[in-house]
Order: C-alpha cells, then sequence, then structure tokens
C-alpha cells in the first residue's frame, strides 16, 4: 500500500518484469522496489560511476559521456549520489537513466537531489532493494554497487582512488562477467590511481563513447 501510494511498484525475482541482466549474477536481489518505467530493464544499458567528490574534468566527462551514450539509445545506470553519479543521471534524463538507491525508494539521498529524484521517477527508472521506507545506510551502499553492475553490460569508471567504492563496483562487475571500463587520469591526482590500476589489470580504457 506504502509503495502504491508512492507510484511504485515490488517486483519479485519469479516475476516476469524482473530484469534479466540482475537474474544472472550471483546474488540477486529477491524483491526489487521500482518507479518509473520499466521498459528500460529491456534496454541496453551502461553503467557510469565515480566519487562523490569528483573533479571538474571528471564531471565533465560523465556529462559527456552519457549524453554520447544516450544519443546512441543506450541507457544509463547510476547510484544517485552526489557527484558522477549526478552528473550521469542529469545529462541523460531525457534519453533514459535508471538510478539505483541506496534506501528505500521514497527515500532522497541526499537531500540536495530532491529534484533530480523526482525527474528520474517520472522520466526514467528508480530502483531499490531495500525495503519501503528504509533510511540509507552505508553497508547498503556498497550491496547497491552489485545491483549497478548487475543491470548494465558493462560498467564505466570515470574516476576512483584506490579505496573508492566505484572500485567496489568493478569488482562486482568483474564477478559478473560484465565489463570494466576506466578512464585514465594524471599520476599525479590520487583521485585517479584507481582508474589507472583498472587499466593496467585489463580493463577497457575509454576517452569517448566510441570505446
Amino acid at each position: 500500500e506504502d509503495c502504491a501510494g508512492f507510484g511504485a511498484e515490488i517486483l519479485l525475482f519469479c516475476d516476469e518484469n524482473y530484469p534479466q541482466l540482475l537474474r544472472q549474477i550471483p546474488d540477486p536481489a529477491p524483491i526489487l522496489t521500482i518507479k518509473g518505467d520499466i521498459e528500460f530493464f529491456n534496454r541496453d544499458t551502461i553503467a557510469i560511476v565515480g566519487p562523490r567528490n569528483a573533479s571538474f574534468n571528471a564531471i565533465s566527462f560523465a556529462k559527456k559521456i552519457a549524453l554520447d551514450l544516450g544519443q546512441n539509445s543506450i541507457i544509463t545506470v547510476s547510484g544517485m549520489a552526489r557527484g558522477v553519479d549526478t552528473a550521469t543521471h542529469e545529462a541523460s534524463i531525457l534519453s533514459g537513466t535508471i538510478g539505483v538507491v541506496g534506501g528505500g525508494i521514497d527515500n532522497i539521498y541526499p537531500k540536495e537531489n530532491e529534484t533530480l529524484f523526482a525527474e528520474v521517477g517520472k522520466r526514467g527508472l528508480l530502483v531499490s532493494e531495500n525495503k519501503f521506507g528504509s533510511p540509507p545506510k552505508s553497508s547498503n551502499f556498497i550491496q547497491r554497487n552489485r545491483i549497478i553492475s548487475g543491470l548494465s553490460l558493462g560498467v564505466v569508471v570515470v574516476e576512483a582512488s584506490l579505496q573508492s567504492g566505484s572500485l567496489v563496483t568493478a569488482r562486482f562487475a568483474a564477478q559478473q562477467g560484465r565489463e570494466i571500463f576506466a578512464v585514465p587520469g594524471s599520476p599525479f591526482d590520487p583521485r585517479s590511481h584507481g582508474t589507472n590500476r583498472l587499466i593496467k589489470d585489463g580493463a577497457i580504457m575509454v576517452e569517448s563513447s566510441a570505446d
């Protein structure tokens, strides 16, 4: 009743409309709460992730690649957080974006993304594996990352330090057999050490959406 009042719906793993890509991962969510265009689950999807305290260049690149992917009918997936996530969703709101949240689907976090949250729920698709009304918790965000990669054919890591949560998403993607893409950065910037390490370890270097 709470979900219906919010304009959301509940999907079970056994439901026909449960996303097929997510079915394939080792630990799919048994229950999803969604709000928005469920048809996005049936489109080609690429995740774009990066830090909350992203550099100006990282924000600019996330916007550019999200726009380019959208122009090629690819849906973006990200985590609705500050920084790269926000840039990704804002740039692809018209072409299609999926936001995976770390609390209940009704819990707007961060609060400054209230307008973006409403837009994604209206024009895109919001997804949560947490029960309605759940507050965002740090442990939820780690688990959320496997959903972000699980809903995607590949993950683009725009910027990441060696301790970044984006590298956790990349590890989930590797475990799930998804493509991992990384944007190279300056060796003098610790915010790029994680992405440079991914490239050394075999991730596909990305300088544009053509890659």
